[in-house]
């Protein structure tokens, strides 16, 4: 009988394990259900040459608008600079075109066959070797030669890591925020997609090294689409296209402004 009283703390950890385990797996399956009752269509269309909104309309889980239904279109080649006031929605909006964000209606019409690819201000780094946080989210790593991705690091600026490319580490905890955002450059570089979404994906870095990153891009990526969420007045000169996210709630829209 004391076998029960020495393993009662264990008992009580085990159980509340897993009641955080069925509260996940039930939070799971509500979101499940509601996104399953989203009137929003998601295609790839052709021509291959732009990405079509019509009526979209971004929500948040409790239902209230972060987007009144907006119709856009975004064509290869141009490059875009999305501005406007923080927690307006910016972000969720980039959610939406990556498939990833549930609460939106209308339809989103992506370029059939495109390779996109989405950085946000913080770049998920998967632990592991360098290069395999440089490449990601590639599947072909084993293409990507190990020059080049040195070559990708001295191209950002991450020169100092050259050497470290088999070097498995959780790379979130060893890189500053200035340094993880340079890495989601070469990402960029090494994966050479066709659209490319930048959310504030140089806010940790000064102007300099921002105007270095984008001149990159432009040197190495010619004919990739590039869409950039940002504050800085000084990001607007890299783009020909501005588009200013302005009002709230059931008002709020994706004006166009010149670019500077």
């Amino acid at each position: 009988l004391s076998w029960f009283i020495n393993a009662y703390t264990l008992f009580a950890s085990w159980k509340a394990t897993v009641d955080r385990l069925t509260g996940f797996a039930d939070a799971l399956e509500r979101a499940r259900a509601e996104a399953q009752q989203i009137d929003g269509k998601r295609e790839e269309t052709e021509p291959a040459d732009r990405l079509t909104l019509q009526d979209l309309a971004l929500n948040l889980p409790n239902g209230s608008t972060l987007l009144a239904p907006t119709t856009l279109e975004l064509k290869k080649g141009e490059s875009v600079m999305i501005s406007g006031p923080s927690g307006a929605g910016k972000s969720t909006f980039f959610r939406a075109l990556a498939g990833i964000w549930p609460y939106w209606k209308g339809k989103v019409a992506l370029p059939k066959g495109a390779r996109l690819l989405f950085l946000p201000q913080k770049a998920y780094l998967p632990i592991g070797t360098l290069k395999h946080a440089a490449s990601y989210p590639s599947k072909e790593e084993d293409k990507i030669s190990d020059e080049e991705a040195r070559e990708a690091l001295r191209a950002v600026g991450l020169a100092r890591f050259e050497n470290d490319l088999a070097r498995e580490e959780n790379w979130a905890q060893i890189l500053s925020g200035g340094e993880q955002q340079r890495l989601a450059f070469a990402r960029a570089v090494l994966n050479k997609p066709d659209w490319l979404f930048l959310d504030e994906a140089t806010a940790s870095l000064p102007d300099d090294a921002q105007r270095e990153l984008y001149e990159l891009l432009r040197a190495r990526l010619p004919q990739t689409t590039v869409v950039s969420i940002g504050h800085r007045e000084s990001l607007a000169q890299f783009h020909t296209r501005r588009l200013e996210w302005k009002g709230s709630g059931e008002s709020s829209h994706l004006a166009a402004a010149p670019a500077a």
